[in-house]
């Protein structure tokens, strides 16, 4: 079996790893613009050897893990290359300009359109971890385009993963994961913006900061330059998912302003409900 993944990362970085662990005779090959990112991945098992693009004609699996500007001119240059028993999956984080981008491919049949929910705010090929996928959800966009035959490959794969498949169309996709990441995001960047522009002033606010703190702007250690082209590329949602928030927020401090405290009991009691929804999510994942 031979595996290549362009862009040694969190993601690809880590699905390799797990490929391997299923599959131990699989030879993994790695692409990446940054050489030293290469030969990191090779140091620490994640690849095995460096490869090329001339060299996909005889891959069974391609995994496209680049930022998701770089996936548009990347992803059709791949489909391009690669034999007919080849499946192609693109593991970003939007999924309408993906899907637009390959939709008249002639190999469009050959690639499978996914976002696996998972992470750290860590990036570059130490960051790859084995058993990342377990348990979490990987959302399939267009699964009717791509070959029967391939996305039994791709789909079986996931699942030896440890992986949850959920199908869903690009647009809701796009949507959905904004509220859901996109926004928690640009929160945590912004909250922890907000926290080092006060401590300019009061260097005894880092010495305060607890858990609490910690875990809001973890996300804020994430990669600008992934995340960047993730916010254009989605920016009609994102936009809408920060009026909403940004009107939550002016409601919150017009009630303190106003010493409605009642109502601001009442906002938490019911935001308090989140605790019941995740709950109930982790129990279907179980």
């Amino acid at each position: 079996m031979n595996v290549h993944v362009i862009g040694i990362g969190l993601i690809g970085g880590s699905m390799v790893l797990d490929i391997k662990e299923i599959h131990p005779e699989a030879t993994i090959y790695g692409i990446d613009t940054n050489e030293k990112h290469v030969q990191k991945a090779m140091a620490l098992g994640v690849i095995e050897k460096e490869g090329n693009f001339e060299d996909l004609a005889t891959a069974d699996f391609v995994i496209v893990s680049v930022p998701v500007d770089v996936a548009l001119l990347v992803l059709p240059k791949v489909l391009d290359a690669i034999g007919d028993q080849t499946i192609v999956f693109e593991v970003g984080s939007t999924k309408m300009p993906i899907c637009e981008i390959v939709a008249n491919h002639p190999k469009r049949r050959n690639f499978i359109a996914t976002h696996p929910i998972a992470g750290t705010e860590f990036s570059g090929p130490s960051a790859a971890i084995k058993g990342l996928f377990q348990g979490k959800t990987n959302i399939i966009c267009e699964v009717e385009k791509t070959a029967f035959k391939l996305q039994e490959k791709a789909l079986d794969l996931f699942r030896n993963m440890g992986m949850r498949i959920r199908y869903m169309d690009p647009k809701s996709h796009d949507k959905h994961i904004a509220y859901v990441s996109h926004l928690s995001h640009i929160s945590s960047f912004m909250l922890g913006k907000t926290v080092m522009n006060k401590e300019k002033d009061e260097q005894d606010i880092f010495d305060m900061a607890g858990s609490g703190f910690e875990s809001t702007v973890r996300l804020a250690k994430s990669s600008p330059a992934m995340w960047t082209p993730i916010f254009k590329q989605n920016k009609k949602q994102v936009v809408k998912t920060l009026e909403e928030y940004i009107a939550n927020l002016t409601h919150f401090k017009d009630l303190l302003v106003s010493d409605d405290y009642d109502a601001i009991y009442e906002e938490m009691a019911n935001t308090n409900r989140i605790k019941e929804i995740l709950n109930g999510i982790t129990t279907i994942k179980k």
